[in-house]
């Protein structure tokens, strides 16, 4: 699916703790400029009123009808049905309201409720990342291509979401991809959210320095810290994300053995990559050793740091073989490298989202017709 030259529009928003953004996108891109209102968390009338107004101020600037409403919501939700439980930022929903079914008999609309990760990586999978490394492929003559994608999302949590063949796996409860209860590799009372989000990387800086917690940098600081922009204690900052990485590195390892396909990273912590994705490769290629001393590959695939250089060329030229057909005097072409690698946006985590969740109500919409 390509909508880059689609003229559908879809009003969307971009729903937070503090402030509510509505948009609208057409043909992949933004064709408003955003309305932001206060989101009023803790009053559920004016919040309702608030996510109505905004989506009809949406509309009157729009010269031609949208077709559906689709945007990020956080969860636990019902999110077929659009029915939003009990949320931590937004209290107003506790007990249960069923926002997706109010707006669609307000707009006479259809209406897609996703949470922010599951559009991150729909995002990525039908315009941002898969596509970038297809497209590499097909330029460098591989027969090699990728249908499977996991998005990430790194901040104050860690958000996760399966994409295959252009399908989002949402799960029987709307809770696949829920990969922040994994278990912490270093950490085993732990799940791996405190060992890969913004506290990680604090806690562990933190320790590694000997400062008190409360006097902790941000992540950024840490990060200018350890690649010398700034002055501070290096080491400790080095080590916080070598650690997250290696807790990540085995989080993205335990669900690519099940899904087997391309990692896209974005969030927050994305822009500090260049200290923890080589820890979350090297996690990934390490051994399992069994009790009779054998080694075992971590996963049986290769994987490689799509924004290493070296790397990402050797993943794109594969291994490319042409063979003999038998009883023919055909031959075809085939790759028998197996790989994944993981790589950081490049569309950056907002667009990404705006774009699944328009891409994710025309692709239903599509479905329905």
């Amino acid at each position: 699916m390509n909508y880059n030259k689609d003229k559908r529009i879809v009003m969307t928003l971009d729903a937070g703790g503090t402030n509510f953004v509505f948009s609208a996108i057409q043909s992949n891109k933004e064709i408003i400029d955003p309305i932001r209102l206060p989101s009023n968390a803790d009053d559920l009338e004016k919040c309702l009123n608030t996510i109505v107004t905004g989506f009809e101020q949406v509309k009157s600037h729009l010269d031609d009808n949208p077709v559906a409403i689709s945007f990020a919501f956080p969860g636990p939700a019902d999110y077929p049905n659009g029915i939003i439980g009990n949320l931590n930022n937004l209290p107003a929903f506790n007990g249960g309201i069923a926002l997706g079914p109010m707006l669609k008999e307000k707009f006479k609309l259809p209406v897609f409720i996703n949470n922010d990760g599951n559009l991150f990586g729909y995002g990525e999978a039908l315009a941002g990342y898969l596509p970038y490394i297809n497209n590499l492929l097909e330029k460098s003559g591989s027969p090699k291509r990728f249908n499977n994608l996991v998005g990430l999302t790194l901040g104050t949590g860690f958000g996760a979401s399966i994409i295959s063949n252009e399908e989002m796996m949402i799960g029987d409860n709307s809770n696949a991809g829920e990969a922040w209860v994994l278990r912490s590799k270093l950490h085993r009372s732990m799940n791996a959210e405190e060992t890969v989000s913004i506290r990680a990387i604090q806690r562990v800086f933190a320790e590694k320095s000997g400062i008190d917690i409360k006097d902790v940098p941000t992540p950024k600081e840490i990060y200018e810290i350890g690649t010398e922009k700034i002055q501070g204690d290096k080491s400790a900052a080095i080590e916080a994300f070598q650690e997250m990485g290696e807790n990540l590195g085995d989080a993205i390892a335990n669900i690519l053995t099940l899904i087997d396909g391309i990692a896209v990273i974005g969030g927050g912590i994305s822009g500090a990559s260049s200290l923890f994705l080589p820890e979350i490769v090297k996690e990934m290629n390490s051994e399992f050793t069994l009790l009779d001393g054998t080694k075992l590959n971590r996963l049986p695939v290769k994987v490689f740091n799509l924004e290493n250089k070296i790397e990402l060329e050797e993943f794109i030229k594969g291994d490319k073989k042409e063979i003999s057909v038998p009883y023919s005097n055909k031959k075809v072409s085939y790759d028998p490298m197996p790989r994944i690698g993981v790589g950081i946006s490049k569309i950056g985590t907002e667009k990404a989202v705006g774009i699944g969740a328009y891409s994710f109500a025309l692709h239903e919409l599509d479905k329905r017709s």
